[in-house]
C-alpha cells in the first residue's frame, strides 16, 4: 500500500481557479486539507493613499478599479461619504437612477459570479450565458458614461447627467447580413429605460435557464452541498456579510436594515439560507438576481413618471451646465475652481457603507478641511471573507477548495487595494 505524505501545495496564483491574483498555501495530508494560507499583495496599488493625494473628485474613479466587477456600487458608498461630509441633499431622481444601476450592477456581479463559480467547478456553459446578458448590461453602462466597465457616473451630490434619450445601435458589418442587425436592433429603437425595460422582462426566464443548469444538477450538487459549512453565530463572529452572512441563515441587508439613496421606496424580499454552505450561497445569489430585477423594475416605472434635477444645485459641489457655463462669467469662475482646485469639505469623519453585491462595502473617511481626503480607509467585504478561507477549508479535499473560493467571490481589487 503507498504511503500518503504530507505535501505543501502553493495553489496559484497561475492556477485557473485561483483567478489570477490569489496564492493559496495549502498544506495536504493526502488530498485533505490540513492549513489553507492565503497570501495577498500580489495586486497592491495603494488606493487609500493615493485617494489622500487627490482632489475629492479625482479619487472617485479609483472605485472603479477596486472590485472591477461591481463598479457602480463601489462609487456609491465614496459619494455617500463625501455627501455625508459635505452636507449635501441628493435630489430624488437621482437617488432612483442611483439605486436602478446599483442593482444593475449586483446581477452584473452576481452573472460574473455563476460563470465563475461554474467554470471553477467544471460547468463550463455557465459562463457563456452569463456573458451573453452581461453585454446587455455594459451597453447600460456605455450608453449613460460612454464606459463599459469604469464609469465614473455616480457623483458626490447626485450622477453625472440624465439618463440619455436613445440607445446606441449596431452598425452594419461585413458579417452580420441585414435582418440579423434589424434584430440585433430591435430593442434599441427607444429610450435607455425601454431598453433597461426589456432586458427585464427577458432576464428572469435567463436566470431559469441558469437554475436549469445547475439547481437540481447532480455534480454540481456534490461540489457544493456541504462544502465550507459555517454557522450564523460564527458568521458574525468572523464578520462576514452579503451573501455570506445571508447564506448562513442572517437576515442582514443594509437596504433593509440602514437605507441609503432610495431604497426605502422600493420593494423587495431578502433572501436567506439555512445550511450555511456553498450550495445555499448559490441559491441566495440566484434570488438576489431576481429580487435586483424586480428593484430595477420599478425604478424604471418611477423614472418615466418623474423628471428632474439629477445632481446637486450646489456650484461649490457640483459644475453647472456646459451652456451656462458658456454665458455667465459667475459659471466659468465655478467651473475652473472646482475642477482645477477642488471642493473644501468641512472638518469631520465619517463612515458610509453600502450592501454591494458581495456584502458590506464602507468608506471611512476623514476631512481636515482641504480639497483632497486627509486619511481615508477602505472597508472592503472581499478581504473578511477570504480571511475565513483556513476555517472553511480544512477538513475539505483539494478539489473542494477551488468550490470553496468559487463561494467567496473574491476579486483582488478591493482585497489588495
Amino acid at each position: 500500500m503507498a504511503e500518503i505524505k504530507n505535501y505543501t501545495l502553493n495553489f496559484g496564483p497561475q492556477h485557473p481557479a485561483a483567478h489570477g491574483v490569489l496564492r493559496l498555501v495549502l498544506e495536504l495530508d493526502g488530498e485533505v486539507i490540513q492549513r489553507a494560507d492565503p497570501h495577498v499583495g500580489l495586486l497592491h496599488r495603494g488606493t487609500e493613499k493615493l485617494a489622500e493625494h487627490r482632489t475629492y473628485l479625482q479619487a472617485l474613479p479609483y472605485m472603479d478599479r477596486l472590485d472591477y466587477v461591481s463598479m457602480m456600487c463601489n462609487e456609491q458608498a465614496y459619494c455617500l461619504a463625501v455627501e455625508r461630509l459635505l452636507g449635501v441633499d441628493v435630489p430624488i431622481r437621482a437617488q432612483y437612477i442611483r439605486v436602478m444601476f446599483a442593482e444593475i450592477t449586483r446581477i452584473l456581479n452576481h452573472l460574473m459570479w455563476i460563470g465563475g463559480h461554474g467554470i471553477d467547478c467544471g460547468a463550463m456553459n455557465m459562463m457563456i450565458y452569463a456573458m451573453r446578458e452581461r453585454e446587455d448590461l455594459f451597453d447600460m453602462y456605455e450608453a449613460v458614461s460612454g464606459a463599459r466597465m469604469h464609469a465614473a457616473y455616480f457623483r458626490p451630490g447626485g450622477v453625472y447627467r440624465d439618463l440619455p434619450d436613445s440607445m446606441p445601435q449596431h452598425q452594419p458589418g461585413r458579417i452580420r447580413g441585414e435582418g440579423a442587425l434589424r434584430e440585433r436592433n430591435r430593442n434599441r429603437q427607444g429610450t435607455l429605460l425601454d431598453f433597461i425595460e426589456d432586458f427585464c422582462r427577458r432576464f428572469p426566464a435567463n436566470v431559469d435557464d441558469y437554475e436549469t443548469l445547475l439547481t437540481d444538477n447532480r455534480i454540481w450538487k456534490q461540489r457544493t452541498v456541504g462544502i465550507g459549512v459555517v454557522g450564523p453565530e460564527r458568521a458574525l463572529n468572523l464578520g462576514f456579510t452579503g451573501p455570506m452572512l445571508r447564506g448562513s441563515g442572517v437576515a442582514w441587508d443594509l437596504r433593509k436594515k440602514q437605507p441609503y439613496d432610495a431604497y426605502a421606496q422600493v420593494d423587495f424580499d431578502v433572501p436567506v439560507g439555512s445550511r450555511g454552505d456553498t450550495y445555499d450561497r448559490y441559491l441566495v445569489r440566484i434570488e438576489e438576481m431576481r429580487q435586483s430585477n424586480r428593484i430595477i423594475e420599478q425604478c424604471v416605472e418611477w423614472l418615466r413618471r418623474n423628471p428632474g434635477p439629477v445632481i446637486t444645485g450646489n456650484r461649490k459641489v457640483a459644475p453647472p451646465s456646459r451652456v451656462d457655463m458658456k454665458t455667465g462669467m459667475e459659471d466659468l469662475i465655478h467651473h475652473f475652481k472646482l475642477f482645477s482646485e477642488g471642493m473644501h469639505v468641512p472638518e469631520g469623519e465619517v463612515y458610509a457603507a453600502v450592501e454591494h453585491p458581495k456584502g458590506e462595502f464602507g468608506i471611512y473617511m476623514v476631512s481636515d478641511g482641504a480639497n483632497k481626503p486627509y486619511r481615508m480607509k477602505i472597508r472592503p467585504p472581499g478581504f473578511v471573507h477570504l480571511s475565513a478561507m483556513d476555517e472553511m477549508a480544512r477538513g475539505h479535499m483539494l478539489a473542494d477548495a477551488v468550490a470553496i473560493i468559487g463561494t467567496l467571490d473574491v476579486v483582488f481589487g478591493e482585497i489588495d487595494r
